[in-house]
């Protein structure tokens, strides 16, 4: 069988080992070399361009059903933990709990520490916090498990006192809501850390683009074509509403959204982004505002 592997960034120097053992058992092996940012982005045109039969995607756990006549397989990248170091920042993460007298608790996970949930709820119980792991939106497979695009785990988990992240790196907690504190417990750095001062930056970041995008006369409306990201209609219905607000607008399509090639367009003042709503936070390289799709409403009211 043809097969095309495709791994994250961080995860494509064990490709050539993959590759090794696929061809092993007799399969003929492809590389993704472009950018991947998630299940969202399955290289499903370079599989079909390359006539594979499979596609292997590495280091995300299954995002969306696709229907495909090309086999999709996902494999998971699950973080092996030395438990007598990751102890260590648990009880950091006690002790900073108890400090801001938290009782009941959610707990968010990456998919690589979702194999260690049980047990980071079971330390944290034997500390005395009640524990809850919430359910995320409808591209979620697992209880407590977050993604960039969707914390939705964290809402829905009810009503607690605090958030505690466990994984390493900001990028997934800054995507949560600022509403309960937010400590991140890093079993890497072997640390923790209050982040819902940085999410407060970014939420206030996003209601000064919304704020700046509603002077806007035009407006490019960006659709990704990635086969998790693709929300054509999402953008159809923003250029209507823009247009009766008599604002100007058009629909940029693109695999990969660019901001030196979306640059080359003149005459846009403001984006609407319907692709990955993580792309707003690089509201600076694109060089104009961005507002989520979602937040369309909310910008809406603030134009006369």
């Amino acid at each position: 069988m043809r097969i095309i592997l495709q791994f994250p960034e961080g995860l494509k120097q064990q490709a050539l080992e993959e590759m090794a053992r696929l061809e092993s058992e007799g399969n003929e092996v492809l590389l993704s070399a472009s950018p991947c940012y998630g299940a969202c982005d399955l290289c499903l045109d370079e599989a079909r361009n390359v006539k594979a039969g499979k596609i292997i995607h590495f280091g995300h756990a299954e995002f969306m059903r696709v229907k495909s006549d090309i086999e999709i397989e996902y494999k998971p990248y699950f973080s092996e933990l030395d438990w007598k170091e990751a102890n260590k920042p648990l009880e950091k993460a006690l002790k900073m709990l108890q400090q801001i007298k938290a009782e009941k608790i959610t707990l968010a996970f990456p998919v690589q520490h979702l194999k260690n949930s049980e047990r980071v709820k079971a330390c944290l119980e034997k500390g005395g916090l009640k524990v809850k792991l919430g359910m995320g939106g409808p591209h979620i497979r697992h209880k407590g498990q977050v993604l960039g695009c969707d914390t939705q785990a964290v809402a829905n988990a009810g009503e607690v006192d605090a958030v505690l992240y466990f994984g390493g790196g900001k990028f997934h907690p800054l995507g949560m809501p600022s509403s309960k504190p937010v400590l991140v417990c890093d079993p890497h750095l072997g640390d923790c850390y209050w982040i819902t001062g940085e999410i407060k930056k970014v939420e206030k970041k996003r209601q000064g683009s919304t704020l700046a995008a509603s002077q806007a006369a035009s407006f490019g409306i960006l659709v990704s074509t990635k086969c998790g990201q693709i929300n054509l209609n999402g953008a159809r219905i923003a250029k209507v509403m823009l247009e009766k607000k008599g604002r100007k607008a058009a629909i940029l399509v693109a695999n990969e959204l660019n901001p030196v090639s979306l640059a080359n367009f003149r005459g846009f003042d403001a984006y609407i982004n319907t692709a990955c709503p993580r792309i707003n936070d690089d509201t600076e390289i694109y060089g104009k505002p961005i507002v989520n799709v979602a937040d369309l409403k909310r910008l809406l009211e603030l134009m006369v």
